[in-house]
């Protein structure tokens, strides 16, 4: 039966929906963003793993120009004064038809926005009020304009406004007492490493990774750096009394023009109280940048939702929040552990966890149970 979906949020959530509703369905949806346009800005990175590019391959992602895309083989790990610890061969998760991708995230955004641009996306869209009419959801917004849909499906972020409107129990996200600054690189800044893999260098509270976002291989680099308060005009300070501290080279790297944001987390995964109405992306949970899955839950999430409504099983006997929650967990676990390990400024534990990491990263116990339950296609 032909469903109507109010999408809210035009992020990389709720456009990889759009894309896959628009290319397999017949329903009719609606993708609102509160703000006037897309953000587009040139140079913020992301990751994809094989799990997120097989999904997006079924909606001919491995079109994009190939020249706008990274196919990164090696993860190089090293400590902060940029001495090499070991490596991981990411090519042990890739598929002929799905591989380990970086790139720009307005490439993927352009992407996503090609054939929902002109007749599926608002702007400017805010909700005012949502009340329930005849087994719908009557959405009205603040430009006086509304829509009677059958389903909500929020994908508008860790600070999801619309969770305000559908539940009375709100769980806040919480500052994790720490920043990432990030910058793009044309060149290494003279630091030792290839530019044609993931760098990660794990240093005393705080690590930088560093990766190719294209053919020409601009180098995307963020920096997580632990601190009690953000403050976006100390940055250059922070980073001075953390990482340039440990290792004079970087100082090059914080010289270029340096954007920021605070670190924050879900702190409890609760499910929606309105069985029309579904989150997905970092409305259902923010995680945290440190085992780069953000983009690929998002996707994930999308994905799920899309093929219960493919299935006719949104509305019944769904197990969405379920199978999302034991993903997410799995997700979040890593990520808060990976934060943990990374950022030891204790000499001697940073030589222990650099053994460790050095034993492990080649046993496929390891791989299997660490990463593989993650990049799983």
């Amino acid at each position: 039966m032909k469903k109507k979906i109010a999408i809210i949020g035009a992020g990389v959530a709720g456009l990889t929906l759009a894309n896959f509703i628009k290319k397999f369905t017949d329903h009719e949806f609606m993708l609102y963003e509160r703000e006037e346009s897309l953000s587009l800005e040139e140079g913020y990175g992301i990751q994809l793993a094989s799990n997120s590019t097989k999904i997006l391959n079924q909606i001919d992602f491995n079109k994009i120009d190939n020249e706008k895309l990274y196919n990164p083989k090696t993860i190089d790990f090293y400590n902060i004064q940029n001495k090499k610890i070991c490596n991981l061969n990411l090519s042990k998760f890739n598929s002929i038809e799905a591989k380990y991708t970086t790139l720009q995230r307005s490439t993927l955004i352009e992407f996503l926005k090609e054939d929902i641009y002109t007749q599926h996306l608002r702007f400017g869209k805010k909700i005012k009020e949502v009340s329930e009419l005849k087994d719908k959801i009557l959405i009205k917004f603040d430009d006086n304009t509304n829509d009677l849909v059958d389903f909500v499906v929020a994908a508008d972020g860790i600070f999801s406004n619309t969770r305000s409107f559908f539940e009375k129990k709100k769980v806040e996200p919480k500052f994790k007492k720490a920043i990432a600054a990030r910058v793009i690189l044309n060149s290494k800044s003279e630091l030792n490493i290839d530019e044609e893999n993931i760098s990660l260098m794990l240093g005393g509270n705080s690590h930088i990774v560093l990766y190719p976002i294209n053919k020409k291989k601009d180098l995307n680099m963020v920096c997580i750096m632990r601190c009690k308060k953000y403050d976006p005009d100390k940055t250059k300070q922070l980073a001075q009394e953390i990482v340039i501290k440990q290792n004079p080279k970087l100082k090059n790297i914080f010289d270029n023009e340096i954007k920021t944001w605070p670190l924050y987390f879900t702190p409890k995964i609760i499910p929606s109280t309105n069985r029309k109405v579904f989150y997905i992306g970092d409305a259902f949970n923010g995680f945290l940048p440190t085992l780069a899955q953000g983009a690929g839950q998002s996707i994930e999430s999308a994905f799920e939702i899309f093929n219960l409504l493919k299935k006719e099983r949104l509305d019944k006997n769904n197990n969405y929040f379920e199978n999302r929650l034991k993903r997410a967990k799995i997700i979040r676990n890593r990520s808060n552990f990976n934060f943990f390990v990374f950022h030891f400024s204790n000499p001697i534990m940073q030589k222990i966890r650099n053994i460790f990491l050095k034993f492990l990263i080649n046993r496929k116990f390891f791989l299997k149970s660490y990463l593989g339950k993650v990049y799983k296609n």
